[in-house]
């Protein structure tokens, strides 16, 4: 049954009554350094903040074990964060309507040199429409807008009337195994909002993401003897061509693949660290590259980590060097598989109704290269994950930003959404 057109307005206005509180919280939140390792004090902030409005809490921690059995599973490194999930539970008087798990994650990447940013990456200064800081959109907009969702109707007098578990994650940006451990606590709903920085567009598809490591071992000699040794350094470079030979032939594969035939390089390898030597006047003795892969859906993790060490090997086979001193890949982040979300849901069609109201257009949707937390539930609950959130400019990059007006409005057609997809019921508990 469609929303009320007058409860439409009234939820609209709650959320632009309470938005001055909304980005204040946004900046509370990017104000938290929280990157990998780090996320322990902006999830006990979330926690008090979740509890002060009610809800039943919980905090799960990685079980280790259990994350290393499932085939969704990222490699777990001395990296992984040990920072628990927080969980807030709303549960209504009449379980009448749909459920529905509302998630983000706080883990943001490295800042990288703060010189090169505009102002300080953990100080969220707003210029314009741009809240500016790392995380300000990746996506500390978006986990404030699954509380404030909430609160639009709360300040009306509403509740849902169905249960909506509020999840905030950790190792979103590293493994995808905060969203897995949530999956394999137990938690299930209906459906599946993640309100990532998506340009107010529906993720229609997105990549699976391998993380891998290669490393060489050279030769060390005295620079001056450098014929007689070999250099690990030289010798990974030599490895980078052979993955970039991979990464075309995985691109030449995307036809036939709807979602991905259109696109100039659907498949990106990103060698995102390099380290090796030991002394700027010797041959390096070794030296390790940090790789990340897009894979397309439908294809396991486990045979494209296969089809990567096959290629490394097969390179060396035909290097004279490293045919003799084979460079080995391991696995150390994600492991991760693809999903293409299923057309014509009931919950995506309540979305774009939301969507229609909150912003005069209609939903877009596209594909993203990239790891979304969508997946655990599009791959293991089955059930419609709608990955759906906010204009952004550079995440992941220098002055990352979020666009103020677009929050405001994804929070507004949010709100629809739960109140259409849960219904309401009179607040308390």
């Amino acid at each position: 049954m469609a929303l009320d057109p007058a409860l439409a307005d009234r939820i609209a206005t709650s959320v632009e009554l309470g938005f001055a509180e909304q980005v204040a919280h946004i900046q509370a939140l990017v104000r938290f350094g929280s990157v990998r390792g780090a996320e322990h004090a902006i999830q006990d902030h979330v926690f008090r903040c979740l509890r002060e409005r009610g809800y039943a809490m919980e905090q799960v921690r990685m079980d280790h074990a259990a994350i290393s059995a499932h085939p969704g599973g990222g490699r777990i490194t001395p990296e992984h964060s040990d920072a628990p999930l927080v969980v807030g539970i709303h549960r209504p008087r009449h379980e009448t309507g749909r459920s529905l798990i509302l998630q983000a994650h706080v883990d943001v990447v490295p800042p990288g040199p703060f010189d090169l940013w505009s102002h300080p990456p953990f100080d969220p200064v707003i210029r314009g429409d741009w809240m500016y800081g790392r995380g300000a959109a990746d996506m500390k907009a978006g986990h404030a807008a699954n509380l404030f969702a909430l609160d639009a109707l709360a300040r009306i007098g509403l509740q849902p009337a169905a249960t909506v578990t509020v999840q905030s994650v950790v190792e979103e940006e590293s493994t995808g195994n905060g969203a897995l451990m949530a999956h394999l606590h137990g938690y299930r709903a209906d459906a599946v909002l993640i309100p990532e920085p998506e340009d107010e567009k529906l993720v229609r598809a997105n990549t699976g993401v391998l993380w891998f490591t290669v490393e060489v071992r050279g030769t060390p000699v005295h620079v001056r003897e450098m014929g007689a040794g070999a250099n690990a350094i030289d010798a990974a470079y030599r490895v980078i061509g052979a993955l970039r030979e991979l990464e075309e032939s995985w691109n030449a594969r995307k036809t036939g693949r709807r979602h991905f035939e259109g696109e100039a390089h659907p498949i990106n390898l990103n060698v995102g660290r390099i380290e090796g030597g030991d002394w700027a006047s010797s041959v390096p003795a070794w030296c390790r590259i940090a790789c990340r892969i897009a894979i397309y859906p439908g294809v396991g993790a486990a045979d494209a980590a296969r089809e990567i060490e096959a290629a490394v090997a097969d390179f060396a086979r035909t290097d004279a060097f490293l045919a003799k001193t084979p460079p080995v890949v391991a696995f150390n982040g994600f492991f991760s598989e693809g999903y293409e979300l299923d057309e014509g849901s009931e919950a995506e069609a309540v979305l774009a109704t939301a969507h229609k109201r909150a912003t005069g257009t209609d939903l877009r949707s596209f594909m993203s290269p990239s790891y979304l937390d969508t997946r655990v539930h599009a791959l293991y609950d089955r059930v419609p994950a709608l990955c759906y959130g906010p204009i952004s400019e550079n995440i992941h990059g220098f002055d990352e930003r979020v666009s103020l007006a677009s929050v405001k409005r994804i929070t507004t057609a949010m709100a629809l959404f739960v109140a259409e997809w849960c219904g309401t019921e009179a607040l308390g508990r």
